[in-house]
């Protein structure tokens, strides 16, 4: 399903997906917007990930302090503060209108707080080679299984160029994925395949994957499209990468021949 902003995000944290009202998401999400010296505590009995969209923000946790900027989130890794339940969290704005996603889980299991910086994300080029580059995105993977086994959440960006496809081949899984887009002109939009669904997205807009519903997506030539996204493992069943749909699995073979030279 797609949940759409009809206005900016104010002040203060926006909720967008709960747990309660979406229980088959099994998550929270929301944005928390902070301008020069707002302040902003989370204590939630939950495990928690700030990941910083654009602007400056001073993060104190746990007796550490930081402060993180971004100037562009097209063209920069983020920054992440990934927190266990019952660390509390203070957030205090350092440049007006500063952006951060706000995640939250059920999560009883410890770890150790950390700050990801942008040198932590693993970043690979998706799709080079294949396809005559149509599908070719930037990945950036702020914490998996692998980097963070103790975390329910997987997290990280897609940036998609003009023109150009990603979650391609379509690709599904059973665990619950959400997407936050964002497009550059702010004006620009594109499209989210979700199942036999297709809807047009816009800057802002919030699309929620479940029951293992494939999930490609194009962005409109002339339009970079950035989508954050965040998937939350299912008991037992950890989410580990995309299944690709069996009927397109051809395309992503080098050797594919996709249509002739011209």
């Amino acid at each position: 399903m797609i949940i759409r902003q009809s206005q900016h995000f104010m002040s203060g944290y926006n909720g967008i997906v709960d747990a309660e009202t979406y229980p088959e998401m099994l998550m929270d999400f929301g944005i928390l917007m902070l301008d020069t010296g707002d302040e902003f505590v989370d204590r939630q009995p939950k495990e928690r990930a700030f990941l910083l969209i654009n602007g400056a923000v001073e993060l104190e946790w746990d007796g550490s302090k930081a402060i993180i900027e971004r100037g562009s989130c097209f063209d920069e890794a983020p920054s992440c503060l990934h927190v266990p339940s019952g660390v509390s969290v203070t957030l205090r704005g350092r440049k007006p209108h500063t952006e951060l996603s706000v995640h939250r889980t059920e999560n009883d299991q410890s770890f150790q707080p950390i700050l990801f910086r942008p040198q932590d994300c693993q970043i690979r080029e998706v799709g080079t080679g294949t396809m005559k580059e149509m599908a070719t995105r930037t990945v950036r993977t702020v914490f998996d299984k692998s980097s963070r086994p103790q975390s329910n959440l997987v997290l990280g960006e897609t940036v998609n160029l003009p023109g150009r496809w990603s979650g391609y081949p379509p690709h599904y899984h059973p665990q619950p994925e959400i997407y936050l887009y964002k497009f550059n002109p702010e004006k620009g939009f594109g499209y989210a395949e979700l199942g036999d669904e297709v809807y047009k997205v816009k800057s802002n807009d919030v699309t929620l994957m479940t029951d293992g519903v494939s999930h490609p997506q194009v962005a409109a030539p002339g339009y970079v499209m950035y989508y954050l996204w965040v998937i939350r493992h299912l008991e037992g069943l950890p989410y580990t990468g995309p299944i690709f749909a069996p009927e397109h699995l051809w395309l992503n073979d080098k050797d594919a021949t996709i249509w002739p030279d011209r």
